[in-house]
Formats: C-alpha cells, sequence, structure tokens
C-alpha cells in the first residue's frame, strides 16, 4: 500500500512516524482480508452474527426451539424419524454393564443382583433399565437435554436394591433462576459454586406445562444436590444446558410442510375438472356472473365435475390446468438438508436406497457409527451410565448386598447390524489369528458379554460329550462320537486329518 499524502507531509518533519503509520496500516489491512468470511460490505449486510455466550442464546430461544421441535416431532414424519434413527443407533437393545473389578466371584454377584435390579428401577414402574435408557436418548436427541433424579426408597419396599431413578423433562428446571447466588452464581435454574462446579439443580414439583401441576402451586422451585441429579445432553460449547439435536433444520422441517401442503392444494385444483356454461355475445357475460348451485347457492369452490352456468349462459368452457414439474427433486433436495441437520445418513431418514450400492452405503454407516461411537462413549456413557453405576453400588454397599460400594464396570453398546455377515466374521477371524484382536473383543463387538457367552459354549461342549455327539464343519450334520452316523445314514465316516491338514482346509 503507497503512502498518502498524510503521510508524505508527516514524512517531511517526523519520517520515522509515518514509515511506522504506513507499516502499521499494511498489517491491518493484511488481518482484515485474511478470512473473507470477517468481511464486511454488501454481500454480508443483514449478517447476524452476535458474540454471544452459549448460555445467552440457549436462555433466549431454549425453551421456543424446545417446543418447536417436540411439535415437529409429533406431526412430521421425517422429524420423527430421524429421531427414531438416532435412538435406535445409540441405545438399540441398551448399553449394557459388566463388573470388572478382578474378582470372579463379586463381579458374577455384581451382575447378578443389577440385573435384577434393572427389572425395578424405574420409579414409574413401567420401564426396565433399558428402556429408560432409550426413553432419556430420545428426550436428549428431540428436547436437547432431559435429567435423571436418584430416588432412594426403604428397605421395606422389597426393591432388590433401595434405589430408583426418576426421568424428568428439562422443563422441570426453572429457567427464571438466573443471577449471582452468595458466591455463587445460578444460570437457567443450574447453581453452580464458587469455582464453577455443579451444586444444585431448582427443580420444579410438577411439570410447568401441566393444568394440574400449575392449580397444585407446581411453578415454584427448589433446590436438589448436584449428586442427586445425572444431568444428559450434548455439549457443543461450554454451555450449562442442551438444544435440541434438529435445531438447525428447524425452518427447513417446517417449510417442507409448508411446501407440501401447497403441493397438496394445488394437485388437487388441478384435479377440479370443472365446466362453465357463458353466455353467446360479450353483454350477457358481465364481469362476474353469479354462480349458483341446484338450491340457488352461490357457488364459493371447485368440485370435481362441476358444472355451473352464468346468466344467460349458452358457451360452455372447461377450465385448462397446467401441470408443475419438480416436486420430486425439490424435496429429495430438502430431505438431504434435514438428513445433515440431524447427522443421520439420507438413506436411513428416508429408505430410500434407490442411489447406492454396496460399497457406497457401506462408506456412508461407516462415519455415521464412527458419530454414534462418539456419542456413546464420550456423551451418553459418562452423563447416564456411570453415575447410575455408581447410585446403583453405593445402595446395594449400603444396603449390605455387596462388601464395597466401589465396583469397576465396563459398558457395551449394542452391536451394529453386518451389511455383509459373512465378510464381518471373516475380518473378525483373521483378527483373532493375526493377534490384533482377542476372542473376548469380538464377543464383545457382538453386544455381549464375553465370559457369559464363553461359560455357555463350555456348557455346550459339555453336554455335547455327554450325550456322545460330535458337530460336523457341515452344520446340517450331527455325527455320533466313534461311528459314521449322520443327517445321512449312509454317509461314511469321514477319515481323520491332522492339525496341519485342517489349518490348510481353514
Amino acid at each position: 500500500m503507497s503512502a498518502t499524502w498524510f503521510d508524505h507531509a508527516i514524512a517531511t518533519v517526523a519520517p520515522r512516524m509515518a514509515a511506522r503509520r504506513v507499516i502499521a496500516r499494511q498489517a491491518f489491512e493484511t488481518l482484515t482480508r485474511g478470512y473473507d468470511g470477517a468481511a464486511r460490505g454488501r454481500r454480508t449486510e443483514g449478517w447476524r452474527a452476535p458474540g454471544s455466550s452459549a448460555d445467552t442464546e440457549i436462555g433466549v430461544a431454549g425453551a421456543l426451539l424446545r417446543d418447536r421441535m417436540r411439535d415437529l416431532v409429533r406431526n412430521n414424519p421425517h422429524a420423527a424419524k430421524a429421531v427414531a434413527v438416532l435412538v435406535n443407533n445409540i441405545i438399540g437393545a441398551g448399553i449394557m454393564p459388566r463388573a470388572a473389578s478382578g474378582d470372579d466371584t463379586l463381579d458374577r454377584k455384581v451382575d447378578a443382583l443389577f440385573e435384577r435390579w434393572t427389572a425395578e428401577c424405574d420409579a414409574d414402574g413401567q420401564l426396565d433399565f433399558y428402556g429408560l435408557q432409550t426413553l432419556i436418548c430420545r428426550e436428549m436427541v428431540e428436547a436437547g437435554e432431559v435429567l435423571v433424579r436418584r430416588r432412594l426408597r426403604r428397605a421395606s419396599d422389597g426393591l432388590p436394591v433401595p434405589l430408583q431413578l426418576q426421568v424428568l423433562e428439562a422443563d422441570f428446571l426453572d429457567a427464571t433462576k438466573s443471577g449471582a447466588l452468595g458466591a455463587g452464581r445460578l444460570v437457567q435454574g443450574i447453581e453452580f459454586d464458587p469455582v464453577g462446579k455443579r451444586r444444585a439443580y431448582w427443580l420444579h414439583s410438577e411439570h410447568p406445562g401441566d393444568a394440574y401441576g400449575a392449580l397444585q402451586n407446581g411453578l415454584q422451585s427448589r433446590p436438589v444436590p448436584a449428586s442427586e441429579i445425572a444431568h444428559v445432553y450434548e455439549k457443543q460449547r461450554t454451555q450449562a444446558r442442551g438444544v435440541p439435536w434438529g435445531a438447525p433444520v428447524i425452518r427447513s422441517l417446517r417449510d417442507l410442510d409448508d411446501y407440501e401442503v401447497a403441493e397438496l392444494v394445488r394437485k388437487k385444483t388441478e384435479a377440479c375438472v370443472t365446466a362453465i356454461v357463458f353466455g353467446d355475445d360479450e353483454a350477457q357475460q358481465g364481469i362476474a356472473p353469479s354462480v349458483v348451485d341446484a338450491d340457488g347457492n352461490r357457488v364459493e369452490q371447485f368440485e370435481p365435475g362441476l358444472i355451473a352456468y352464468a346468466r344467460g349462459g349458452k358457451d360452455i368452457r372447461f377450465n385448462q390446468p397446467s401441470a408443475t414439474g419438480g416436486y420430486g427433486e425439490y424435496k429429495r433436495a430438502s430431505l438431504h438438508t434435514i438428513s445433515a441437520g440431524f447427522r443421520v445418513p439420507y438413506e436411513l431418514l428416508t429408505g430410500d436406497l434407490s442411489q447406492v450400492n454396496y460399497s457406497s452405503i457401506r462408506a456412508g454407516l461407516v462415519e455415521f457409527r464412527r458419530m454414534i461411537d462418539a456419542v456413546q462413549w464420550q456423551l451418553f456413557i459418562p452423563m447416564f451410565c456411570a453415575p447410575v453405576w455408581r447410585w446403583f453400588t453405593e445402595a446395594a454397599w449400603a444396603a449390605g448386598k455387596i462388601p464395597t460400594p466401589d465396583v469397576p464396570v465396563e459398558w457395551q453398546p449394542p452391536k451394529f447390524e453386518a451389511v455383509d455377515p459373512q465378510k464381518d466374521a471373516m475380518a473378525d477371524l483373521l483378527a483373532i489369528r493375526s493377534g490384533t484382536t482377542t476372542l473376548a473383543q469380538a464377543i464383545a463387538r457382538q453386544g455381549r458379554n464375553p465370559d457369559a457367552v464363553l461359560a455357555e459354549i463350555a456348557a455346550t461342549n459339555a453336554k455335547l460329550d455327554e450325550l456322545g455327539l460330535v458337530l460336523d464343519s457341515d452344520p446340517r450334520r450331527v455325527t455320533k462320537t466313534g461311528s459314521a452316523q449322520a443327517g445321512d445314514p449312509t454317509a461314511p465316516a469321514d477319515p481323520e486329518i491332522t492339525p496341519a491338514q485342517a489349518d490348510q482346509q481353514d
């Protein structure tokens, strides 16, 4: 950048200062030109990008986003399907725990106790532990967040462990509670201590949207210790509360709804092939002839097959609707946008597999499953599963059911169904034989407890030995030990082979 006349004027008396001005101006221009997205001008006019905090933005828009997303899930099939796909993949049959203290006796005891407790863990008495996982995940995706409250019970209640879980919608949080509170602060119903640790949640006793709760003075809120609450939501910034996962495409979903309604009305109008009988000369037609039905009532709308008579009508004319294309292309493009906003593959959102082959669908599912894996291990397990396991072991220890309140645990999310089971099984076999994975890891990826599976295999083998049966490599044949009996009684006995030959056949 060249020096201006003012720089030249300064240079006559202070050349060093003039040089610094020119260099500083050049550096400033370089910074402002570094990012086109930060440029200001006609093309970016009207682009609002406030620098407010995440809590401020959620405090203003969170409740409305939640209400609109729930309305879309109730009434829009694509929103409902997107939520269902995410929940089914994150939770599936359930994220299962397995005690991993290293003491086999203790682990079996804790696992058996937890299995009994899962059927009684719902404070509402309707779901088991894995059903609660589905409900909680659904609320997390649809409403953006959900609260789970620990409810300790009496020993006389007859529960395997005196503990139950109560699921509370995000509306129970008193969002009006914000501001300073002693040395701490309140952020939309969440109380923080001076160092920023969550201290309490201010909860309504009843749902604010429930008519009965409002009549029972349910709009008042009280603090509940944070140790009693598991707050499950996706943290995208350092915010205290969550937002619905479909927030980026709420407007797109609504626009698609409006477009489909308009298209339906247009099609109905085109289907109304009508005829109007006009006068034979211009004077008889008039500017706005009165069209009435057989009962003398004015005709306000067209109907299929309608024939309307104007005053003095002698000439008949038919309406000629014009068809408009592009509906399928627009809807497909809109659904691609919606699937991207929900982070769900288009094929899973719509069920449309006409544009994919084996390789492309597998590649798309790999990325989707990587995202699901991150949600399971970085979000759902730390925020919900881990606190619940801690509550469970503490309650079981306090009730004298286990000797220690601290029992390590391993979590196993549900397996992903194979696109090609044979290829996946061969990949597991090669990984086990090459030493890059273990049999226990391969079993765990199937969503099952390796110890239970291996024990079941051992019991089955013992039963087969007891009955004198040998499973043939052909699953259709079961041979009696020491004989040639099989599914085909006339089949000859298999010749003996060496271990080396068996490996070569494999």
